[in-house]
């Protein structure tokens, strides 16, 4: 019986031991206190700025996008700039000025003894290209041949209709092993 009573106490303060609160008021308490000593700083939002509204009058102005006046200006700076550079309609195409620059390949050089001629690839086709042709789809004619680049001259419109002159060139390409 002092046994059963035994385990009755201790099973009594074990759950008064469980009901404490275990240093939380503490906790609490000190939480609650700087809760009430911190105050919040908030700035105003500024005021917001007055939005003047303006009436645009369009009736009297010039509209700047009307096309007879940019075909007009575009003219005028046609006959102003008129350098009288333009490609050659007339003459036969060559076979190398079907295909886009972009798609050639200086794949080496020939010397005939007369002239150096370099080789263009385009495709799987080898083309000459000598001092005076023409190549690519821009009026390209070539000015010089070298044993490492073709260099030529396009003739090509600019945003107004004019034609500029542009130089572009083709490297050697280094074989792939």
């Amino acid at each position: 019986m002092k046994l059963v009573k035994l385990a009755l106490l201790s099973q009594l303060l074990l759950l008064l031991s469980a009901c404490g609160d275990n240093g939380v008021g503490e906790v609490r308490e000190w939480m609650n206190q700087v809760k009430r000593e911190t105050q919040a700083k908030v700035k105003p939002i500024p005021e917001p700025k007055v939005f003047v509204p303006v009436s645009y009058e369009s009736t009297g102005l010039i509209d700047p996008f009307d096309p007879v006046k940019l075909l007009a200006v575009f003219a005028r700076l046609k006959a102003e700039k008129d350098n009288g550079l333009r490609p050659d309609f007339d003459r036969p195409k060559e076979a190398l000025e079907g295909f886009p620059l972009e798609s050639m390949r200086m794949v080496g050089t020939f010397d005939n003894r007369k002239t150096l001629q370099g080789l263009v690839q385009v495709g799987k086709a080898i083309y000459p290209a000598t001092v005076g042709s023409y190549v690519g789809q821009n009026f390209g004619k070539v000015i010089s041949v070298s044993e490492s680049r073709i260099d030529l001259v396009e003739t090509v419109q600019d945003a107004t209709g004019e034609w500029t002159e542009r130089k572009a060139s083709l490297e050697l390409q280094e074989a792939k092993k």
